[in-house]
Parts: structure tokens; sequence; C-alpha cells
């Protein structure tokens, strides 16, 4: 076998492994390869080395780039489903979709008899034992389980009183279209200086990013009594 038949098999384990030696300094997330840690912190740092050559985005990784160029751009669909008629920009939303033909629920859940075609709908379905309700209206702050409820809520309470414009990046919603332009300068937009924590070492080229990495921070105990284990805010 050649060095780099080798190298390539070394890589392809590592898929199938779950060990994660790459550990975020940022946060506590982990990661299987170098990359995915890099890409990892370039969102903790707002930095987007991917440049689309035909607008005026930009991106963390390659893959997302790749991703928008078809989407925006080329509208190239190169994978192709080999019983119907339907392709897709990406190799994911294929691999769901041959589900639709062959039955395949590979996310079951462990506590009841729910399985589902993807990942991401097994954790909405979690919410239902939970009971976390992560989406809160933004007009009378009633919280809801699902995205999908607190929009019907929102149409059905609140009428035309709802705001139209959601951010892209966030889930802000503003009720005017000029209001939306101040919060992506404000909020999004990539600046030259980065804004550097005052607890730790990170950071940030997006005001955003800054801000929410500012939340982890808030129950930490800064403050270490070096005569015993006692710890304190102040």
């Amino acid at each position: 076998i050649t060095s780099a038949k080798l190298s390539s098999l070394r890589h392809h384990l590592k898929t199938h492994s779950d060990e994660k030696r790459h550990v975020c300094h940022l946060c506590p997330k982990a990661f299987r390869t170098a990359t995915l840690l890099h890409n990892h912190v370039n969102t903790h740092t707002g930095n987007k080395p991917h440049k689309c050559s035909e607008c005026d985005t930009a991106f963390v990784t390659r893959g997302e780039l790749s991703r928008h160029r078809r989407y925006k751009h080329t509208l190239e669909k190169p994978f192709k489903c080999t019983v119907c008629e339907y392709s897709s920009v990406e190799a994911s939303k294929m691999k769901r979709h041959v589900r639709s033909h062959t039955g395949e629920r590979p996310y079951p859940c462990q506590l009841c008899s729910y399985a589902s075609k993807d990942a991401y709908k097994l954790k909405r379905h979690m919410l239902t034992h939970t009971g976390e309700k992560r989406y809160e209206c933004y007009v009378c702050q009633a919280r809801f389980t699902q995205s999908g409820t607190m929009k019907i809520h929102m149409l059905q309470k609140h009428g035309e009183n709802v705001p139209k414009h959601q951010c892209p990046h966030c889930s802000t919603f503003l009720s005017r279209k000029s209001d939306l332009g101040v919060h992506l300068r404000n909020l999004h937009s990539y600046m030259e200086e980065a804004v550097k924590c005052r607890d730790c070492e990170a950071a940030f080229h997006e005001r955003y990013a800054f801000l929410q990495h500012r939340k982890t921070h808030r129950n930490e105990k800064r403050f270490r009594c070096a005569q015993c284990s006692c710890t304190c805010n102040q």
C-alpha cells in the first residue's frame, strides 16, 4: 500500500471514530479533526476566509462557499436521485430524499416509538419530551417548543403587528426594513479591529459573536481564594 493510500485510509477511518481530540479553547466543544476545529473557531472570531468571487459575501468554510455559489450563482444541482427526477444542491439533502423512497428512519427516539429520517427532526421531537420552550414570541414573550408553533401563534394572536423582517444571522425580528439594516450594521458587520473579551483571551470581529460569547461568562465565579476552594463573583 502506498503512503498516499495509507494517509487516505487513516483520514477515512477517522470519520467512523467518536474520538474528538481537538478541543476549542473558547468553549467546551471538541472535534475529530484540526480542520473542523479551525472552522469552528472561525465562528467565534467572526473570521470568514472563503470569499465569493461574484458577490460581497464570505464564509467560514469552503463547503459553505460552494453551497452559496450553487444556490445564488450557478444554480447547479449535481446530486441526482436514481429513482425519480429530484435533484439537489447538497449531498445531505439527497440522503434525506432517498429515505422517502426506502422508508429508512435511522434516527429513533429512545423514549417512545418515534423515528425520523433526519437528525434535525429527531432533535425537534425530543423537545416534546423535555418540555423545553426555546422559541419566544417577540410581541408578548409567550414561549413554544417549536418555531412553527410560535409563527402560527404570532399570525393568529398579533396579526398585522407582528415584526416581518427576520435577521438572516440570528433570531431577531424587526418591524421595518430600515431597522433591519441598522441591526445588521451594528451587530453583524465585520469590524477591522477585533473586540477583546475582558475575562479571557477571546477576540471577535463581529459584535454579535462577542455578545454571545459574553453570555458564557455570566455565571462564572471569577475570583478564587488562595487558601481554600471557595470561589466568588466579586
